[in-house]
């Protein structure tokens, strides 16, 4: 995937390659990581100058990849990212994956979790299960029009 996107490939520490100068658009990602591959649309030393905790984020997710056996971690990452967007609004904050790598070192915020029941009924264009409001009675409050 590297090689296609025209990044070039090197070694990298602890037995990974790093990738860098990445032509492809997708992800959208300052980093990502694809098995032992760390990819990268920018230069990957100038961006580890910039940030020195991304590398150790993104080899957290060249662990993960070897945990799950490989392709697995795709949809299972995948599943992660729409449980955090459930949970917050934000891919991340909830990710199993982004969180045992870390948040901070992945560039990501904590953000705090919202109810499900809310955030489904919005996605289906439908109110929060609850009591009925009350109707308007068109008076001031607690008087009924005449």
């Amino acid at each position: 995937m590297a090689a296609a996107g025209g990044a070039r490939i090197r070694r990298g520490p602890r037995h990974c390659f790093l990738a860098d100068h990445y032509r492809w658009r997708f992800p959208v990602a300052g980093a990502f990581t694809v098995g032992d591959v760390v990819v990268s649309r920018h230069d990957l030393d100038r961006l580890m100058a910039r940030r020195p905790s991304l590398l150790d984020h993104e080899l957290v997710h060249s662990a993960q990849w070897a945990f799950c056996g490989g392709l697995p971690f795709l949809p299972l990452y995948l599943a992660s990212m729409a449980w955090s967007w459930i949970r917050t609004g934000d891919r991340a904050a909830r990710s199993v994956f982004e969180r045992q790598a870390g948040l901070a070192d992945g560039g990501y915020r904590d953000v705090p979790v919202r109810p499900v029941g809310a955030v489904l009924a919005a996605a289906l264009g439908r109110r929060p299960a609850g009591p009925a409001p009350e109707p308007h009675r068109g008076g001031p409050k607690g008087t009924l029009p005449a």
